[in-house]
């Protein structure tokens, strides 16, 4: 029952970051805008790894059948995904979503002792949560700023996935509590916020940095 609501968990993640994956594509397409296509790479690494882990699940329950998935496809999955959260985190062209300020450098030494050497996967979330709450703070600061309600939506999303990634992490410590499920549960909705903004980049006129 376990691994057939961790298969249900993966899968919409898959199908929730293709959704935006091909929204962001699609807005690419139609604006030949750089910030489109690293966030198209962004959601597109995103859903390939929910993917990997989904298929490592399906492998367990239907071959190898062990009671575990494979701990080299998750910590592929999260790799792949953390992938795309290095895109998602840098892709600040569209002013009224990401400005540009300087508390990375803040925000980065908090979570330094999430990094574990035992388990690379680890190192993998804690880069994530690095990435997402550095993207969440800065789309926050541009609300503040330009008053856009799109940022409002992003910001939450951004917030969900570093929760996410970071209640993943004490899954690990916990291995026989609900975090995990809460982890993607978390994700998936965080998404789901994000695809509100990004749905409506192809259908309206985007002013983007004349740096580009």
């Amino acid at each position: 029952m376990e691994f057939l609501f961790e298969n249900i968990l993966n899968l919409i993640g898959f199908v929730v970051g293709l959704s935006i994956g091909l929204m962001s594509y699609i807005g690419f397409k139609n604006t030949g805008s750089p910030t489109l296509f690293r966030l198209s790479i962004a959601f597109f690494s995103i859903c390939v790894g929910f993917f990997i882990i989904w298929t490592g699940y399906m492998a367990e329950d239907f071959l190898i059948k062990s009671g575990q998935i494979e701990r080299w496809i998750q910590t592929l999955g999260i790799g792949i995904q953390t992938i795309g959260y290095f895109f998602i985190a840098f892709s600040h062209s569209i002013k009224s979503f990401f400005p540009k300020s300087r508390y990375f450098r803040s925000v980065g030494i908090f979570p330094l002792f999430l990094v574990s050497l035992i388990h690379i996967e680890n190192i993998f979330r804690s880069i994530s949560f690095i990435l997402l709450v550095y993207a969440a703070i800065e789309t926050i600061m541009s609300y503040l700023e330009n008053k856009k309600k799109g940022a409002i939506s992003v910001a939450l999303g951004l917030s969900l996935l570093a929760l996410g990634e970071f209640l993943g992490w004490y899954s690990f410590v916990f291995p026989e509590s609900i975090l995990y499920y809460l982890s993607i549960s978390i994700k998936i909705v965080g998404l789901i916020a994000l695809f509100i903004p990004v749905s409506k980049i192809p259908l309206t006129k985007i002013k983007f940095d004349e740096d580009l």
